[in-house]
């Protein structure tokens, strides 16, 4: 069990970690902070730049205290938070990742919740520094938080002029 949890830590915060990376530095042929605040701009997230920088914050920090298993409700707080918003924005093109659908930000969201709720486990450094953060409420309190910081970005989120042409046809 306890190299399953490891596995599902360090597979999930270590893609979330390279994804933010490629947002904030441009690393691994990402587009750095301002291509992704531009492209953040043509969905309506305004400013760009400062939803981006949040954005690739709450990935990279979060992605990575998951696979260290350090503060692992506040990492999952952080990715829950940024998969919501994930969700909202490729909810247009329905459920399947292979037709740019949300299945995947679900995928990575529940699992870092789902190690909100049963804990790092022993192989992690919560379990090394004796931080016994998980159980029930530790995983509602990473779902709640996710939730009202990803609830905080979407409300900011402005219907940009093609989406209303959509809205008005």
């Amino acid at each position: 069990m306890e190299i399953g949890l490891a596995l599902l830590r360090l597979t999930t915060g270590l893609i979330l970690a390279a994804h933010g990376a490629q947002k904030l530095f441009g690393w691994l042929g990402g587009p750095g902070l301002d291509g992704t605040g531009q492209f953040f701009e043509t969905i309506g997230f305004l400013p760009g730049w400062r939803h981006a920088l949040m954005a690739g914050v709450a990935e990279t920090g979060g992605g990575l205290l998951l696979a260290l298993g350090l503060f692992t409700p506040i990492g999952a707080a952080l990715i829950c938070s940024v998969m919501l918003v994930a969700v909202t924005v490729h909810m247009k093109n329905g459920f399947f990742a292979q037709n740019g659908g949300y299945e995947y930000a679900v995928v990575l969201g529940v699992a870092a919740l789902t190690v909100a709720f049963t804990g790092p486990g022993s192989l992690s450094l919560d379990a090394l520094l004796g931080n016994h953060l998980n159980g029930t409420f530790c995983g509602i309190a990473a779902l709640f938080v996710g939730v009202l910081g990803g609830a905080s970005s979407i409300i900011q989120r402005r219907r940009t002029s093609a989406q209303q042409a959509e809205i008005a046809n």
